[in-house]
């Protein structure tokens, strides 16, 4: 792979178009489309970790987009710099706007994840592949006279929020501009994580695209020179685009380090103990400055907030010389990991210990978990009675249902597979707030005053 075929500003569904003359590049239009979208302003309505805000504010979903993008931003503008350092002969090229691509890229990462976090995630998979919906595996439906084929099926019991991105930003739906939301080549490319199809997922591994989205990814593969590697029939697998190594990075320098702050503000975490999880990120002589500068500072809270500003910059600062160090690489597909994996065995060992404490103090804890339960018994019950509603579409409970869908979302599809996705289109397009809101309704539990 090259950087010169790599950066391309073509737009998928405008190829032909002339772009249009402003101050703005191609790629900060992309960052002005997702900042202005419905998908996007509905993050600030769904869960990223914690139970969305009672008297406490805690990162929703929007936040930690904003925030990811703004440390995607600072990678991708470092490293455009020492690329340019390395290979003068780039200048003329895109690579200047590096933090353009990968800070749009990062506030679209999370744009397919449905409500309740990881958890409604889960449901949704666990639906078709162990719960209620394991009928569709061998179901005909007379209606459309067909059924699912194997890697139809393996979208569904493997459903995947970062697919789900990908498809919400291509895929054609109703009333809406040819190519989704006609996005630039790059900016696509640098969000899919896992460059394969759903078969090769096994239900261990995440992935890339749905089937209704393969050729939009085929197409943007071609046109930027992507590594395709040899793969067994049916199956897609390629390298994966170099600068989503870097949204990845911004992703995971963000979530563990702003759940841990979250999880101090929550009490779930003392201070002493923040303290010396931020702090371990440092050697000897890098903490004795920063304990100097931290002590100026009296409010505990406010302590915390310069560890985590420090320890984000350390991060991004190391993702930034490993990718650097590593371009040959990642440009021949060769590169094995994260970024956050080959930084140095300081930073990487605090990283782990972080790892270690969300794992058994935060994402085990009672709120995140009654959270967690309630949001996939509410995703799993709409799922089943959508399903049910659109392969008996002549009911009258599913008229009801069917009919409370926006017609953005293709519901009544000349297909199986295509009204089943579009139940997963409009579920995941849910915040909390509305699902809860739906799954009362559905169930008695709240009846609209006339």
């Amino acid at each position: 792979m090259i950087w010169e075929q790599l950066l391309s500003n073509k737009r998928l569904g405008q190829e032909q178009q002339p772009h249009k003359k402003d101050d703005r590049t191609e790629f900060q239009r992309d960052y002005d489309r997702l900042i202005f979208s419905a998908p996007f302003r509905r993050l600030q309505n769904k869960t990223q970790v914690f139970p969305l805000p009672g008297s406490i504010f805690v990162h929703n979903r929007l936040t930690h987009s904003l925030e990811v993008s703004s440390v995607g931003r600072s990678l991708g503008n470092d490293v455009s710099r020492l690329l340019l350092e390395k290979h003068p002969e780039l200048r003329d090229t895109h690579i200047v706007e590096l933090g353009s691509i990968v800070s749009a890229a990062c506030l679209a990462h999370d744009l397919g994840n449905p409500p309740f976090g990881h958890s409604g995630e889960k449901a949704i998979g666990t639906y078709f592949s162990e719960g209620d919906g394991r009928f569709l595996k061998d179901y005909f439906c007379e209606e459309t006279g067909d059924s699912l084929s194997e890697e139809q099926w393996h979208d569904l019991i493997n459903f995947e929020g970062n697919a789900n991105a990908f498809r919400l930003l291509t895929h054609h739906f109703k009333g809406r501009r040819q190519g989704g939301f006609v996005m630039t080549y790059s900016t696509l490319a640098s969000i899919v994580k896992y460059p394969f199809s759903s078969n090769l997922a096994n239900g261990k591994r995440k992935f890339g695209f749905f089937r209704d989205e393969i050729e939009f990814y085929q197409r943007i593969a071609e046109e930027l020179g992507i590594r395709r590697f040899d793969s067994e029939e049916g199956t897609l697998r390629y390298a994966r685009y170099p600068l989503v190594y870097l949204v990845e990075a911004a992703d995971d320098i963000c979530y563990e380090i702003m759940d841990i702050e979250d999880a101090h503000k929550l009490k779930i975490l003392t201070t002493p103990e923040t303290k010396e999880l931020l702090l371990s990120y440092f050697d000897d002589a890098q903490r004795e400055t920063i304990l100097s500068r931290m002590n100026t500072v009296e409010d505990s809270n406010e302590q915390i907030v310069y560890l985590r500003s420090c320890v984000i910059n350390l991060l991004e600062t190391e993702c930034v010389k490993v990718f650097v160090n590593n371009e040959a690489n990642i440009l021949a597909g060769e590169f094995i990991g994260s970024l956050i994996d080959h930084i140095s065995e300081v930073p990487k060992a605090a990283y782990h210990a972080c790892e270690k404490v969300s794992y058994s103090r935060i994402y085990n804890s009672k709120d995140v978990m009654d959270i967690e339960i309630a949001g996939f018994k509410v995703i799993t019950t709409l799922t089943d009675l959508m399903v049910h509603a659109v392969i008996n579409s002549n009911k009258a409970f599913s008229q009801l249902l069917i009919n409370r869908v926006s017609t953005q979302y293709d519901i009544k599809a000349p297909t199986l597979y295509g009204r089943i996705m579009a139940v997963l289109d409009y579920i995941s397009g849910m915040t909390d707030v509305y699902a809860m809101d739906m799954y009362r309704k559905i169930n008695g539990m709240s009846i609209p005053t006339l």
